[in-house]
């Protein structure tokens, strides 16, 4: 028997700080309450479904008969990133922080890069991603430079004007780096940032692709795979386990079109995961402190959710919750240690409150059972330790 798991991933939205939030200077983020306070905020599917039933974000409304089972989770791994998020999700606990460089690279890794990528790199320091090409852009176009910044995010950020340095060039500066970046440099991820205009007006382009370390021990993914599943990932997923465990992939660029690569597999037969992340929430609206924006991207998150429930099957089952925060009414630019919410739903499957859960890694064992594939992480199945299909 066929069955399919749907994971949905809501890049950044928190469902208020953690209980250890204040060792990260924290305390008091809650992304989701932030962006209910924007303009045209409406999201009646994830309500109908219990998000306002999830313990701390009653501010939203409760349902008297949630269609879903509903919960918040803690994250287990010591970061607050997109990396760590999603191994934790997939079972996988990190256990050391990942590594940081607030003053910027050591000269030995950007003396490396350089000669190796025989390009120029500018700035080598923390920086926002807009204002930097705002303050080196035209410099980088000029002469083909790679602006080289970072963030409180274990990341080693790369962008170069696409007029100057190709996309394929700058990818493969990318792959140098990742190559340079291991051991007591190991940083998560190598980002591609092209952009695009003329000064003053520079903008991102859609481009982005992020090259990750392997995960260090087996997820989810790989026991999937090893058991002859479908494992499907739908924008940055495959970039974010480095290819591992991942048997397709739709590296679709932005909200709009991973919701509509998401719907395509809603409509195709294939046995085992389809694991979705929706970048905007985080890198367009929470970043860049964007209350307004990161409301209406939650609005049409839940219109598509209004759509897709329906066309759900009777062996499907939809996980819908996110990886860390960012709450885009907080202090700072950066991510926030938040807990994240859980919303599992399923056609037959009694909804239940879920409570607030140790760990990410219940989403993990969650759709292992679901699939029928043995796979062992500190995770607990939630449909089968709550309750049983009717």
């Amino acid at each position: 028997m066929k069955r399919r798991v749907f994971l949905i991933v809501i890049d950044s939205c928190g469902s208020g700080h953690a209980p250890d939030a204040a060792a990260f200077g924290d305390k008091g983020a809650n992304t989701l309450r932030s962006a209910s306070r924007g303009k045209g905020f409406s999201i009646p599917t994830m309500k109908k479904m219990g998000l306002g039933n999830v313990e701390g974000l009653s501010f939203l409304g409760r349902s008297r008969s949630p269609i879903a089972s509903y919960g918040r989770m803690c994250e287990a791994s010591n970061g607050k990133d997109t990396t760590t998020g999603h191994w934790e999700l997939a079972g996988l606990v990190s256990r050391e922080p990942p590594l940081t460089f607030p003053d910027g690279f050591p000269a030995e890794i950007i003396s490396a890069f350089e000669e190796k990528t025989g390009r120029r790199a500018l700035v080598n320091k923390p920086y926002s991603g807009t204002e930097i090409i705002r303050d080196y852009g035209e410099e980088a176009r000029r002469d083909g430079s790679l602006i080289v910044y970072t963030s409180a995010d274990s990341v080693f950020q790369i962008a170069a004007h696409v007029d100057a340095v190709p996309l394929g060039e700058l990818y493969r500066c990318c792959r140098i780096a990742r190559e340079l970046l291991v051991g007591r440099y190991a940083v998560d991820r190598v980002i591609a940032r092209p952009f695009a205009g003329t000064a003053p007006d520079f903008y991102r382009t859609p481009d982005r692709r992020d090259f990750s370390l392997e995960p260090p021990e087996p997820t989810l993914l790989d026991a999937l795979k090893g058991a002859g599943k479908d494992v499907i990932g739908v924008g940055k997923i495959s970039d974010i386990f480095a290819g591992r465990g991942i048997t397709e992939s739709d590296p679709a660029h932005g909200n709009p079109d991973c919701l509509a690569a998401a719907s395509r597999y809603l409509g195709r037969d294939f046995d085992g995961l389809c694991f979705i992340n929706l970048v905007d929430t985080d890198s367009v609206y929470g970043h860049r402190r964007d209350v307004d924006g990161y409301a209406a991207a939650l609005t049409a998150i839940d219109a598509w959710l209004a759509d897709a429930l329906p066309s759900l099957g009777e062996e499907d089952l939809l996980i819908v919750t996110a990886d860390h925060g960012c709450d885009p009414a907080f202090r700072g630019t950066d991510h926030t240690r938040e807990t994240v919410p859980l919303l599992m739903y399923a056609k037959g499957l009694a909804p239940l409150p879920l409570g607030t859960r140790k760990c990410f890694c219940d989403a993990a064992a969650t759709a292992a059972k679901w699939l029928g594939v043995p796979f062992r992480s500190r995770g607990k199945a939630l449909y089968m330790e709550k309750g049983a299909r009717r």
